[in-house]
């Protein structure tokens, strides 16, 4: 059953998306070679209670960590180790905040120094397939609308599309109804409805779409050992149009990125 918020529950959500915002746009200019991904997510804990919010993962379906760090070919739910980031890594870091009663949830696909130009256009091609998905996310338009968007657009490309992971509407809980999958037919699936909340997470691969879990029980990789990305954004529909409550633009003011990629989904401009 999907659960509508009200304008004011919506706001409330706002303040929790925008919690892992800030708290990605921290560590935007942590990453970088010679960190470990366990350095990360104590940067993250800390962050995120000193805005008076609580780790959204720590402790759910008995997560270990603050964060999920995906390097390379892993494609989510990469637990934090050990192991320094090295020239050339990708990392998905995945964070989700829990204020105000409610949950953000979102993630940002980052490039530790000098990544190949294949890696660099599948970040380019799924960040564009987010957007691509949150377009479809509208008054009249089903749940199949969005996946089809996304998977037209990367597969277009030839990219791998996730079939076992999907998105799903947020609220009081992580997971709510409805599951968002990254693929799917026009017309098909439930239909949007005014004051729901979801998180549309486009999970692509640079080979096949198959993935397997490792003997960790929590990350999940690329079977043939390609590289995956992996972008997120909380999103309302608001007056019948899609409306970010995350944002980017605190990472892309670390990483001094100029973007107005999520100016159209926006009643008003952001302030920092």
């Amino acid at each position: 059953m999907i659960i509508v918020k009200t304008k004011e529950e919506i706001e409330l959500m706002r303040q929790s998306a925008l919690v892992v915002s800030k708290t990605l746009g921290m560590l935007a200019t942590e990453v970088k070679e010679g960190v470990t991904t366990m350095q990360l997510d104590k940067l993250a804990e800390d962050f995120i209670r000193a805005q008076g919010a609580l780790p959204g993962f720590l402790g759910l379906y008995d997560c270990p960590s603050t964060l999920l760090c995906s390097v390379n070919e892993a494609v989510v739910h990469g637990l934090p180790t050990d192991k320094p980031l090295q020239n050339g890594d990708i990392v998905s870091i995945d964070c989700g905040a829990l204020m105000n009663g409610f949950y953000g949830d979102h993630a940002y696909t980052f490039e530790i120094g000098d990544v190949n130009p294949e890696t660099k256009k599948l970040i380019e091609v799924t960040k564009e397939s987010l957007y691509v998905g949150i377009r479809a996310f509208k008054a009249g338009n089903r749940v199949g609308d969005v996946g089809f968007a996304i998977q037209q657009h990367c597969e277009a490309q030839g990219y791998g599309v996730v079939r076992e992971l999907v998105g799903h509407g947020l609220g009081r809980k992580m997971h709510e109804d409805p599951e968002m999958p990254n693929y799917g037919r026009r017309g098909r699936g439930k239909k949007f409805v005014e004051g729901m909340v979801v998180a549309i997470e486009p999970m692509i691969n640079g080979g096949t779409h198959r993935v397997k879990q490792l003997k960790d029980g929590w990350t999940i990789v690329t079977q043939d050992g390609k590289p995956s990305v992996h972008f997120e954004h909380d999103i309302a529909l608001v007056d019948g149009k899609p409306e970010i409550l995350s944002t980017f633009a605190y990472v892309h003011k670390a990483l001094g990125i100029t973007s107005n990629e999520e100016d159209e989904f926006r009643k008003e401009a952001l302030v920092l």
